[in-house]
């Protein structure tokens, strides 16, 4: 058995199963260049900006797919699970993200006046769309590339020699991402979707998750790409 600090590599896992089946769209997500340039500093600070305020948004209906996990849940222990993530996200998370925010000057007045950008509005939606119209099981695996991917990209960035540490303004955003709270979060997402595929994932049904992994990655790329081109 893998143990907690490589589970997000152990190919037995439902994620690391989906992530084999989509490696290019994975690869292409956990190295982006808006990745990279994180990692050795040189992203532009306008860039940075653009993402923190689409990313104050997107938490917003992150928050609401948790709650639709509540509500798609069909055993006590996975509602009190869904219901755990989304007060942490609600009361927690969404604090500490206005917080980091106010040191970058933006302001949550600031942040509640911009619009939706086309590749937030395309994520979100889809991760809903996907709650709605499929089960529970269907909606994590949405949610996926962004709970553990961010965790793997944390540790990606914290483990490699070219990312620089000193003097890096994004220093404080790898460190969250790499620290030990988040990737217990995202060891959990790992667990919880394995538990959810024991009684879910029927024959043929892995290819329809499959797609829907796929789907999510590549819009987290274009998250990636709206924050680097400060698209609209």
């Amino acid at each position: 058995m893998a143990s907690e600090v490589d589970s997000f590599n152990d190919p037995n896992t439902l994620f690391g199963r989906l992530r084999s089946a989509c490696a290019e769209e994975w690869d292409g997500y956990c190295h982006h260049e808006f990745v990279r340039r994180l990692g050795d500093g040189t992203l532009p600070r306008e860039s940075f900006r653009h993402y923190l305020e689409q990313d104050y948004l997107f938490l917003i209906h992150f928050s609401r797919a948790w709650a639709l996990a509540v509500y798609k849940a069909d055993t006590l222990a996975d509602m009190r699970a869904a219901a755990s993530t989304l007060d942490a996200l609600l009361n927690y998370e969404m604090g500490l993200h206005v917080q980091y925010c106010a040191g970058w000057g933006l302001t949550v007045e600031e942040m509640e006046r911009q619009s939706e950008a086309r590749a937030n509005m395309a994520y979100t939606r889809y991760v809903l769309e996907r709650g709605l119209a499929g089960d529970v099981l269907d909606l994590h695996v949405a949610l996926a590339p962004c709970v553990i991917g961010y965790a793997v990209i944390g540790k990606n960035l914290a483990g490699d020699p070219r990312t620089r540490f000193e003097g890096n303004p994004y220093r404080d955003w790898i460190e969250m991402y790499a620290g030990e709270e988040f990737q217990n979060v995202a060891r959990g997402a790992v667990r919880q979707l394995d538990r959810l595929a024991a009684s879910r994932l029927g024959p043929g049904r892995f290819e329809s998750l499959a797609r829907t992994f796929r789907q999510a990655t590549s819009l987290e790329i274009g998250f990636w790409d709206m924050g680097l081109h400060l698209q609209v």
